[in-house]
C-alpha cells in the first residue's frame, strides 16, 4: 500500500463515528504501536483493524469521502513508524484456516494478512520449490508482495500469479502478474489508496532438497544477521552499477562503521546493513543514523545508497 499524502490530524470523534457503523472493524485510538514494527520504535497512533473483505470494501470509500488518509501496516518488518502519526494506520486481520495448508496444491489463494513464517513451515514440510525465496523474512504476505521481498535465494514475485486488491472507492481488482509487475524491492501496479487483500501463489514442483536448503539458509541467517535483535531488516538497497551488485553492508563494513552507535541506534556488529534499536529508540534516532551513514558512503565512494526500508 502506497503511503497517502497527509492533510492534518484526524478528529477522533469523526473517525470513530464512521467506523462504528461498519461491522468487523475496530478502532483503537492513541494506541501504543511500539510492538507493531520489528524495530520496536517508540510510536503512538490510531489503529484501524479490519477483519473481513466486506468490511474493507465499506470502509475505504467512507474514508475517501471524508478525506481521511491512511497508511497500511502489516508486521512492520520494513516500516519505520514516526513517534506520532497524524493519520491512522490500517491493519488487515482476515480469517485463515491453517488446515488449508494440510495438502499440497498447484496454486494457493491466500489472504494478505497470512504470515510468511506459516507459509515457510508448509514449504519445509513439503519441499515446495520457489518458496525458499522468503525464508526468514518476518512479514505478512501482503507486505512482502508490496515491496517484492526476497533473499539471496530469489524474490517473491517469481511465485506470485495474481494479486487481489481493493481501491479507495471500494472496488475489487485482480492484477495478473507479468514481467513488468515488479522490479527490485518494488511493485508497479498499486495506485494511491490501493490495499492488497490477497494473492494467488504457485510453486515449481517439490523436492526434498528445498527442505534442506531452507533449513540451511535459516541457520546461515541466524549466524550472520541479528535476527534476535530489534531491527527492520536491511536498511539500504544494494547499489547496481555496470550490471554488478554492490552490497551496501560490505561498503559500510569497509569504511569501519560496523558497531557505530548514534543515540539509541547501533549498526549491527554482525551485519552492517542492519541497524539495531538498543532500547527506546524513535523515528528521529533511526533517520539521523541513516543520514550519517549515507553521507559517509557518498563521501567515501560517491555512491547514493537508497533506503530499502520504508520511511513512513
Amino acid at each position: 500500500m502506497e503511503e497517502k499524502r497527509e492533510s492534518g490530524p484526524v478528529e477522533n470523534s469523526k473517525l470513530s463515528d464512521l467506523i462504528s457503523k461498519i461491522g468487523d472493524v475496530e478502532l483503537e485510538e492513541s494506541k501504543d504501536l511500539t510492538k507493531y514494527s520489528t524495530m520496536r520504535l517508540v510510536a503512538i497512533g490510531d489503529l484501524i483493524t479490519v477483519k473481513s473483505l466486506a468490511a474493507l470494501k465499506q470502509l475505504l470509500p467512507k474514508l475517501k469521502d471524508n478525506k481521511i488518509n491512511y497508511r497500511v501496516i502489516g508486521w512492520g518488518a520494513n516500516q519505520l513508524l514516526p513517534k506520532t502519526s497524524v493519520i491512522p494506520y490500517l491493519m488487515l486481520n482476515f480469517p485463515f484456516e491453517k488446515s488449508y495448508l494440510d495438502e499440497v496444491r498447484n496454486e494457493y489463494i491466500l489472504p494478505a494478512s497470512v504470515s510468511l513464517s506459516v507459509l515457510s513451515s508448509h514449504a519445509v514440510k513439503n519441499g515446495l520449490k520457489g518458496w525458499e525465496v522468503f525464508t526468514g523474512i518476518p512479514a505478512s504476505l501482503g507486505g512482502a508482495i508490496f515491496m517484492n521481498a526476497g533473499t539471496n535465494l530469489g524474490e517473491i514475485c517469481n511465485i506470485v500469479n495474481e494479486v487481489y486488491l481493493i481501491d479507495s472507492k471500494g472496488h475489487e481488482r485482480t492484477v495478473i502478474v507479468d514481467k513488468n509487475s515488479f522490479s527490485y524491492r518494488k511493485n508497479h501496479f498499486l495506485d494511491e489508496g490501493d490495499v492488497i487483500t490477497g494473492a494467488k501463489l504457485t510453486h515449481h514442483g517439490q523436492s526434498p532438497d528445498i527442505t534442506t536448503q531452507i533449513k540451511e539458509y535459516l541457520a546461515l541467517r541466524n549466524r550472520t544477521q541479528p535476527l534476535k535483535e530489534s531491527t527492520c531488516g536491511c536498511i539500504f538497497k544494494n547499489d547496481k552499477k555496470s550490471n554488478k551488485v554492490c552490497p551496501a553492508g560490505m561498503f559500510i563494513d569497509i569504511i569501519g562503521m560496523k558497531g557505530f552507535t548514534n543515540k539509541r541506534i547501533q549498526i549491527s556488529p554482525k551485519h552492517a546493513n542492519f541497524m539495531v534499536n538498543t532500547g527506546g529508540a524513535n523515528f528521529e534516532d533511526i533517520c539521523e543514523t541513516i543520514a550519517i551513514v549515507q553521507k559517509e558512503l557518498k563521501l567515501q565512494y560517491g555512491v547514493d545508497f537508497e533506503t530499502e526500508v520504508k520511511l513512513n
